[in-house]
């Protein structure tokens, strides 16, 4: 319970500034997301997959 008008205007700036905060956060997810779904980033991972599987390829046929 609130005892004065003092303690409400604390409590909303408060309140005020976490949701200020949650909308920047979740903006920097919106980004990241973003920039993970991005064919940059499928196509680096679609390489490293090829460059590790490839070597492994042609290490076995050497050795066999």
């Amino acid at each position: 319970m609130y005892t004065n008008f003092d303690q409400v205007e604390y409590d909303l700036k408060r309140l005020n500034l976490e949701r200020e905060i949650a909308l920047e956060e979740i903006k920097g997810l919106k980004q990241d997301v973003k920039e993970d779904l991005s064919p940059y980033s499928w196509m680096s991972t679609i390489l490293s997959s090829v460059k590790k599987y490839g070597m492994l390829y042609l290490i076995r046929k050497i050795i066999r």
